[in-house]
């Protein structure tokens, strides 16, 4: 016997397994020649139209509207005038304040800012931001509105906020907006110049520029006084959780507390023109103007550095060299280049104009879009961020001179505000191509809805572990195009789709909890791939007839679910997601479909009475660019409830069917773990893992053994708010799971042990020689990895893991001690000189990893009078 580092090795002169050509299966591939889906989106033509025919504005700077309010919007002019417009069915204009004596429209000065308080119906207060005459200043101030005429502001009401003096009249900033929490936001720029020419964009103990301010104005109770500044006032506090309070180091030099303008809320902007809070996710979007070489938008957290003058974009900024070592600024989650440095003109610019994230019904295609601009190439456009990065980035029109965006609170249209032209602009659609299906019946994927009879060429398939839907069963169908295009198949990680693949899913829930025949049906998704990655539709069943198409931004339903007694068992609500939420899982590095891999549907399935492994049946079909013969050493899921499997590999196939698509390398998650099934345990970050964010809390950590408390894995699993994990469409906790993996973190987790921990319990030592994973330290022929993996002991000659081999008359019997929760792979060889072991293809030889010690027994009865070796490859799950 030889044994290597994670494999036994025992060689025997045997008779050879001759294989034989696979039969035709249970599955006969057809073109699903019904099918009617369209591989793309349909694509919208985008076109600007003039909001308010008939009234005109000078130079219009921004348009907002009072908080709560649909039938007002004001319009800021830059040369200080405010106008309010009127039932907006049948708008009419007033002036609302003037204050052009005290405004100033050198460089790039004027009105930059209003924002209406949240109490301004009780308060009567709003807030304007403008550079001043005279002395150039950039201002904030407080007004009020008259108590007798809500359309009337008072000029003569005037509070300084904020009144810093600006050296050069560009790069002024200027936006203000109150965010969800109630205080107000204030964007500075670097004061100008270019290049970052005052030193001010790395600062935070000089003076308000080159960042976002957040303040408190009304005050409240435990806020705090801003430290003395002569641009500043006692007319404001400081919240007391602002970043920058009570620091006493920025970019590795030391600041006095005392002289930080704890009024910063993020750092490192150059001219952070516009920004707006998109209202259902919070999410601040900031467009950063660039200096010569990037144009930025951001998503701006407390006490985000964003680079400037460090940074620009993605590319190194002017100050590089004075950086401090491994610094490391926030990324943008969009940079576009200069005008003439791209292919295509429609992504490039000189100015870029921050918007607002569309949530309105009338503009197709764009529901959750940030709509933005560049001022001077007139570039529009539509961005897609789905919490983790851009999945799309789309040219909408063209219009230059855009500065200010904002919604129609009326029906929530997107309008832009246009300096060149006077007009305030509205963002429509108008044709599409190749329209949608509007029924599952007219997408040619059932021959009877009643049944959910398939269409020829379009197959059935199961998983061995579901992706919780709050309770759903589904059932899951497949289709590739004519007869010539195939899967790529692999044995591990993702397989390869022709474009024109179709999955579909079929959603039930059973209304009477344990009652079958109360099952209803809710839902019919497709998804289909095409060259750039995948697009989803879903149809919502009216009745059991037949299912229309759900709107583009999806919907949201509330059901009520009962015991067999008729007492209410929970009220959830069922999310059809909008179409652009498809990509947020199905992602390029997740294999766009996410159930469709070796390690799920390598299983049986009925096929019209005939059961068959599915890898075997869609092989034999023609499917597959390769043949796949034997299923049974190819890895499975394996189900929370299926008890021949560890616990640990049943919570690690849980979280490959929930969370693999966004939490590996490379993926849209934040954080280090790896939820992939095949990374190992102690490769995935999870033990002890660490945190992107500690919540307040230096004990959390991925998972901690013995502490679900701490475990924040567990913690996301569980919680029903903002932080549930898989993050989209789910109102209802999955009970198995988190009972599944409590038990681990209060069970098998609370002995685990990494290599690491064996060498310093086997050993007392892992650097010393002798101690290593492919050393012997007790010379017994076995690695000391080995001696981990069997548990065996390390210091113990006499204590060493192996294989028997018993050759019977029709069969040879390869057994061996299996050890719990590690992985046992018979392998073969018939040729020495070719050197290729290949998993011996018999049921005893299954993919499995098992919950208790016990003896494995693999019977090889494909045997003639050649020689044959065997050999078992051990291996951590």
């Amino acid at each position: 016997m030889k044994v290597s580092r994670n494999e036994s090795r025992l060689f025997l002169v045997l008779m050879l397994w001759a294989g034989t050509a696979l039969a035709a299966g249970p599955v006969e591939r057809v073109a699903p020649t019904t099918l009617r889906m369209p591989l793309a989106p349909p694509q919208y033509d985008y076109e600007l139209t003039d909001a308010f025919p008939g009234l005109t504005f000078a130079n219009p700077m921004l348009v907002t509207t009072p908080p709560g309010e649909t039938n007002r919007l004001f319009v800021a002019e830059r040369a200080g005038r405010i106008q309010v417009i009127t039932n907006l069915a049948e708008p009419d204009k007033t002036l609302f304040l003037d204050i052009s004596s005290r405004v100033s429209t050198s460089g790039e000065g004027g009105i930059l800012g209003l924002a209406f308080h949240p109490g301004y119906e009780t308060n009567r207060y709003f807030f304007v931001c403008y550079t001043t005459t005279g002395q150039y200043r950039v201002r904030v101030a407080r007004f009020e509105i008259s108590p007798e005429n809500p359309n009337q502001g008072l000029s003569g009401s005037e509070v300084i906020l904020i009144d810093q003096f600006h050296e050069a009249n560009n790069h002024n900033a200027g936006d203000i907006h109150f965010g969800p929490d109630g205080y107000l936001y204030v964007a500075v720029g670097d004061e100008g110049g270019g290049n970052d020419t005052y030193n001010n964009a790395q600062l935070i103990d000089k003076d308000f520029f080159a960042g976002i301010l957040r303040i408190d104005v009304d005050p409240r109770e435990g806020s705090l006084a801003p430290n003395p500044h002569p641009a500043g006032s006692d007319n404001y506090a400081i919240p007391p959780d602002n970043p920058f309070v009570g620091v006493e180091s920025f970019n590795g030099q030391p600041v006095d507390p005392e002289e930080v303008r704890t009024e910063f809320w993020a750092v490192g902007l150059r001219n952070p023109f516009r920004f707006s809070f998109d209202p259902e996710t919070g999410r601040l979007y900031c467009a950063d103007v660039g200096q010569g070489a990037r144009e930025e938008v951001n998503i701006i957290e407390g006490g985000g550095n964003y680079g400037w003058a460090f940074r620009e974009g993605t590319i190194n900024g002017p100050k590089v060299n004075q950086a401090p070592a491994g610094f490391e600024g926030v990324e943008p989650i969009q940079d576009y280049r200069r005008i003439g440095a791209t292919r295509d003109a429609r992504f490039e610019g000189n100015s870029v104009t921050g918007g607002v994230v569309y949530h309105g019904d009338r503009v197709p295609g764009l529901k959750g879009y940030y709509i933005f601009a560049d001022y001077v190439s007139g570039n529009i456009w539509g961005l897609y961020y789905d919490g983790m990065e851009v999945v799309d980035w789309r040219h909408l029109a063209n219009e230059g001179g855009i500065v200010g965006f904002g919604i129609d609170p009326s029906n929530d249209d997107v309008l832009l505000a246009d300096l060149n032209s006077n007009r305030i602009w509205r963002l429509g659609a108008t044709t599409e191509d190749e329209p949608l299906p509007e029924t599952l019946a007219d997408t040619g994927a059932f021959s009877d809805l009643e049944s959910l009879t398939p269409e020829p060429g379009i197959v059935p398939y199961d998983v061995n572990v579901p992706f919780w839907s709050d309770g759903a069963t589904k059932d899951r169908w497949f289709a590739v195009p004519g007869l010539e295009p195939v899967i790529g198949f692999q044995a591990e990680g993702n397989w390869n789709f022709p474009v024109g693949t179709v999955w579909i899913k079929h959603f039930e829930i059973e209304m009477t909890n344990g009652v079958p025949e109360s099952a209803r049906r809710l839902e019919t998704r497709f998804l289909a791939r095409n060259s750039l990655g995948v697009h989803g539709l879903t149809y919502r069943w009216d009745s059991e007839a037949n299912a229309t198409l759900v709107p583009e931004e999806g919907m949201d339903e509330e059901l009520v679910i009962y015991e067999p007694d008729g007492e209410v068992a929970r009220q959830q609500t069922w999310h059809y997601p909008a179409r652009s939420e498809c990509a947020i899982c199905h992602t390029a590095s997740g294999g766009y479909a996410l159930g469709f891999n070796t390690a799920q549907l390598n299983r049986e399935h009925d096929y019209d009475g005939t059961p068959e492994n599915q890898l075997v049946a869609l092989s034999q079909a023609g499917y597959f660019d390769q043949a796949v013969e034997s299923p049974h050493p190819l890895r499975r899921l394996a189900h929370g409830a299926d008890g021949n499997f560890s616990l640990e590999y049943r919570v690690r196939s849980y979280l490959q069917a929930n969370c693999a698509q966004c939490h590996l390398p490379g993926g849209s998650a934040p954080g280090q773990w790896d939820a992939r099934i095949t990374t190992p345990l102690s490769e995935a970050g999870l033990v002890n893992g660490a945190l992107a964010d500690l919540k307040e809390d230096e004990d959390n950590r991925v998972v901690v053994p013995g502490d679900p408390e701490h475990s924040m894995l567990l913690s996301r699993i569980e919680a029903l708010d903002g932080t549930r994990m898989p993050p989209l469409g789910s109102s209802v906790r999955d009970e198995a799971a988190i009972a599944l993996m409590t038990s681990w973190i209060n069970g098998p987790l609370t002995e685990y042990e990494s290599f690491e921990d064996w060498q310093i319990t086997e050993f007392g030592s892992n650097t010393e020689p002798g101690t290593g994973p492919m050393e012997d330290y007790d010379e017994d022929g076995a690695w000391n990895r080995l001696e981990f993996l069997t548990g065996t002991d390390g210091t113990d000659p006499e204590d060493r893991w192996g294989i028997t081999l018993e050759a019977l008359e029709d069969r040879v019997e390869i057994r061996f001690p299996r050890k719990a929760n590690r992985g046992f792979e018979v392998q073969y060889l018939t040729d020495f000189s070719e050197g290729i072991w290949l998993p011996l293809p018999v049921p005893g030889n299954a993919f499995l990893i098992a919950p208790e010690d016990g003896m494995g027994v693999v019977e090889d009865t494909g045997i003639d009078e050649s020689e044959k070796y065997y050999r078992v490859r051990v291996f951590e799950p």
